[in-house]
């Protein structure tokens, strides 16, 4: 066989480690998960004065310091925290180098393409030969522990359907740029090697996760898709959305499916050290049922407001930096729906350390926050000043 033949073919690598594969594990304690997530942080920055490239990110610095971190390109899966800390995505599976941008056929995707590597059975780290733009016929429905990594290359998926996490568990998502992405059609997907089954019309998000565990999606940006930028729906749990870029987008991020949909109290999602930035409107993000922790995120803008929700969601806003837009009328960082006050004053929704710009302000609501949220936090997060601008 050719030189030139095989440049054109996938390759896999084998991996040096027997695939370990590690199952969902019970709902985690929301409280000893927050205050994991303080530790990670407060450990990050007393690094600082001895690492050069340390930046007080906790994530960045676990894998940024290493000199040779493409030879450990799979160090990354230890690198999370939060909720989503547990996602291995597919660490100890072999590599899958996509070198083909194509995506034909839905149904029998060629070697080579990132839709013949999402739906392999086995754990795989999926990375790029090379820059590409992937514009998809069909959304692209992934298998559990999945590592597609961005990272060495500018990899775009744009103008078509983009990616579902559809009843699976352990992926990671890092470093892709999400944009553009539009409906798909009624069709036929294939979402393994021995199972294809037939789609209804897609919503058309940016990355829709839907009844999955032990996600993280980290250093994506995200702008104008047809609906969400992330939505994270249908009883998900064990979520971490990180280091994003989200921009020129309306409805930004949705975390629950809908208030009668209670199999969401589960939920669990930590949204940490993202940009929230030009040309946003609201849900950054839009919360139901579960318990959210936001921190560390940087808001420079939005058009109605930056967190909401409904259906009596917990969520805890620390370390944050709020930027208002200068209307007068759109300074509340915050936005109670669907209740009368006499309900949504007893949500949980609390706000310690925030940055509060230009005006901004969190209403904050329940009748025990402060006390239940005392519990739930031993150590303070990195310092909102610290968020960088």
């Amino acid at each position: 066989m050719s030189t030139r033949t095989l440049s054109v073919l996938f390759l896999f690598f084998s991996s040096l480690l027997t695939p370990q594969f590690v199952f969902p594990s019970p709902a985690s304690d929301p409280k000893l998960v927050v205050q994991e997530v303080h530790r990670s942080i407060n450990a990050s920055r007393r690094n600082l004065a001895f690492l050069s490239c340390g930046t007080g990110n906790p994530i960045d610095d676990c894998w940024r310091c290493d000199p040779n971190w493409e030879r450990n390109r799979q160090r990354l899966a230890d690198c999370a925290i939060g909720f989503g800390k547990d996602a291995i995505g597919g660490r100890n599976g072999r590599f899958y180098v996509v070198t083909d941008s194509g995506d034909e056929d839905a149904v029998n995707p060629k070697p080579g393409t990132l839709r013949h590597a999402v739906i392999q059975d086995e754990p795989l780290w999926i990375i790029f030969n090379r820059d590409m733009v992937i514009q998809l016929k069909q959304q692209l429905v992934m298998n559990s522990f999945k590592t597609i990594d961005g990272r060495g290359a500018s990899v775009h998926i744009s103008g078509g359907p983009c990616i579902i996490i559809h009843y699976v568990t352990n992926i990671i998502i890092h470093g892709l740029h999400v944009h553009d992405c539009k409906q798909g059609g009624n069709g036929q997907i294939r979402d393994s090697p021995d199972h294809y089954s037939s789609w209804s019309k897609s919503d058309g998000d940016g990355i829709s996760i839907l009844a999955s565990k032990h996600i993280w999606v980290d250093h994506c940006s995200l702008s104008n898709c047809h609906d969400g930028l992330i939505d994270v729906t249908r009883g998900s749990k064990a979520i971490t959305l990180s280091n994003n870029y989200f921009t020129h987008h309306d409805k930004v991020m949705l975390l629950g499916h809908s208030d009668s949909f209670t199999q969401d109290k589960d939920m669990q999602v930590t949204i940490a050290f993202n940009h929230f930035g030009e040309g946003l409107v609201q849900r950054m993000p839009r919360c139901r049922h579960g318990y959210f922790h936001v921190v560390n995120n940087d808001y420079t803008h939005w058009e109605m407001y930056a967190i909401g929700g409904s259906a009596s969601p917990t969520i805890y806003s620390q370390g944050n930096r709020f930027l208002a837009p200068d209307d007068s009328s759109k300074k509340e960082v915050t936005k109670h729906e669907h209740a009368p006050e006499s309900e949504w004053r007893n949500w949980n929704w609390r706000s310690e350390g925030d940055l509060m710009e230009n005006g901004a302000f969190f209403r904050q609501t329940g009748a025990e926050a402060s006390s239940s949220y005392a519990r739930a936090s031993s150590l303070s997060a990195r310092a909102s000043s610290l968020v960088i601008q």
